[in-house]
């Protein structure tokens, strides 16, 4: 074995850990979400009920000044006008809790980790995993983010220890080759 042989990219129990720390520190929000959707979910097919029973209850018969054929055609497609309405606000009340979704996430992402939790995956991550998650880091004027976390697990999912060790190859070869002397 080589004395100074490279360390080995970024090991499956590297990728584990950090899986593991980024469940710990995402929790709460995923609850939160999972909670806040059932709950939309619950209540929104309660009220859909409610709207399509509403619908199937209205009477028309009022309305013969318009004419039959007016009335008819108007209970003929009541039902898939009250299920259009329904779509609508589906599709409106989706967008929403998307919306929802996709803010917790970036509050979380911005959430600054703890330094025993940096201590604590300093001390178990092999040097590879703690090159992507220097990698990761990019504002080294800011602390650690559960975003940068984020970033080095996919990172170290993608071979970017890899790409680290190949930079730094190509890096010294352009630096070891000789100056054109040539005017």
């Amino acid at each position: 074995m080589k004395p100074n042989s490279p360390p080995q990219p970024p090991t499956s129990q590297d990728r584990a850990l950090l899986r593991n720390t980024l469940l710990k520190l995402t929790a709460a929000q995923k609850i939160l979400c999972v909670v806040v959707i059932i709950g939309v979910a619950l209540i929104w097919y309660d009220l859909l009920n409610r709207m399509v029973a509403f619908g199937r209850g209205i009477d028309y018969e009022g309305l013969h000044a318009l004419g039959v054929q007016a009335v008819a055609f108007m209970k003929q497609y009541n039902p898939f006008f009250w299920w259009a309405v329904v779509a609508l606000c589906t599709l409106i009340i989706a967008y929403f809790l998307h919306g929802f979704v996709k803010a917790t996430q970036r509050r979380v992402r911005a959430k600054l980790v703890g330094e025993d939790t940096i201590a604590s995956l300093s001390a178990q991550l092999s040097e590879a995993a703690r090159e992507v998650l220097r990698w990761s880091w990019q504002d080294r004027r800011e602390p650690i983010t559960v975003g940068d976390l984020q970033r080095a697990h996919a990172e170290m999912r993608s071979g970017r220890y890899a790409k680290i060790t190949l930079a730094r190859r190509h890096a010294a070869l352009l630096e070891a080759a000789p100056l054109d002397t040539a005017p």
